[in-house]
């Protein structure tokens, strides 16, 4: 799917130009545990309206309100504010990258109570649950969404802005390597490099660093890496899973085990790839990958979760081979 500039009708872009310009504040949200592209649409955007004037408030609803420790190199961590603080019925709230309204946590009644709700998000699965909806499935990211946006509403790409859009970009297209990477997608990097950002600075922050404890954790994974050469509809499946017990072993947070996924959706046995992550309550966040022949979105959309064709999730409450029992019958090949 490529991204497709008539997605959103022009009179939807008109009425989002309109209601920002009206507006005295404008709350902004993006969904819960955060990646590059949640927090880095908000944040450059948020920068964006901040510097031509407006009030502006940022944040995410969860209950460990904390940024996620490869993303606290992004600017604009000063609009952020916890879920407590967050405006209970925004005159206008914008939300980004989320494809559900429980997508945002803490957030929702919130969202519930807005007199206007823009959604702002790039998912095949978003439910179009705002008052108005800036959703493009074919954009490689939601910050190509924020710059179309920012574009139309006359405002600065700075340097800062262009960070954060930037670190939303790669990480949703895997550093220009995952299907969703466009023409439009390498010429918005363009536009955005010029506009002053490091790139490789981006890059180390992103991929080349994490804690000697992540090594440990990542090997306990492996230990229990299972392969079902007959999964996923004969295509192949692998899978592995991580404790809290894992974790608290070594003193790793939560948001340091989001890379495990990359590491073994890698294996040339299979087509689809699972990881499931025990959280520090307990529940278990699940992260799919394929590779292109089944649709990973479908099968999370159908237990309470959602995503790309290529890369989804959800969230579980059952043990893992429960919750593996429940996801397999789900990865079916697409029909050709």
């Amino acid at each position: 799917m490529t991204a497709d500039a008539t997605a959103v009708p022009e009179a939807d872009w008109g009425r989002a130009v309109a209601l920002v310009r009206a507006a005295d504040t404008v709350a902004l949200a993006c969904h819960v545990t955060p990646d590059g592209d949640a927090l880095g649409s908000m944040l450059g955007f948020g920068l964006a309206l901040r510097a031509a004037g407006k009030h502006v408030v940022a944040s995410f609803g969860d209950r460990g309100f904390t940024v996620p420790r490869l993303l606290r190199f992004l600017p604009g961590q000063d609009l952020l504010v916890e879920p407590a603080a967050y405006p209970a019925e925004p005159s206008l709230m914008m939300t980004f990258d989320a494809s559900t309204m429980d997508r945002l946590g803490l957030l929702a009644p919130n969202a519930g109570k807005a007199a206007e709700l823009v959604v702002v998000d790039h998912h095949v699965s978003n439910t179009r649950f705002g008052s108005l909806h800036l959703v493009d499935p074919g954009a490689a990211s939601t910050t190509m969404l924020v710059e179309r946006l920012a574009g139309r509403l006359g405002l600065t790409v700075d340097r800062d802005v262009a960070t954060c859009l930037y670190a939303g970009l790669v990480t949703d297209t895997g550093s220009f390597r995952y299907s969703a990477t466009t023409p439009a997608a390498h010429a918005m990097a363009g536009r955005l490099i010029a506009a002053g950002l490091d790139p490789d600075a981006i890059a180390r922050e992103l991929w080349d660093r994490s804690p000697f404890a992540y090594l440990r954790v990542l090997g306990a994974a492996l230990d229990r890496v299972t392969l079902e050469p007959e999964g996923a509809g004969g295509r192949g499946l692998v899978w592995t899973y991580l404790t809290r017990v894992d974790r608290a072993r070594h003193g790793l947070p939560y948001d340091e085990v989001e890379g495990v996924i990359d590491v073994i959706r890698r294996v040339d046995e299979a087509e689809v790839a699972v990881v499931l992550k025990e959280d520090d309550e307990g529940g278990w966040n699940v992260s799919t990958r394929s590779k292109g022949a089944v649709d990973v979105a479908r099968a999370c959309t159908a237990l309470g979760g959602g995503g790309h064709p290529c890369a989804a999730g959800f969230s579980s409450t059952l043990s893992p081979e429960e919750t593996m029992a429940s996801l397999r019958p789900l990865l079916t090949p697409d029909a050709a």
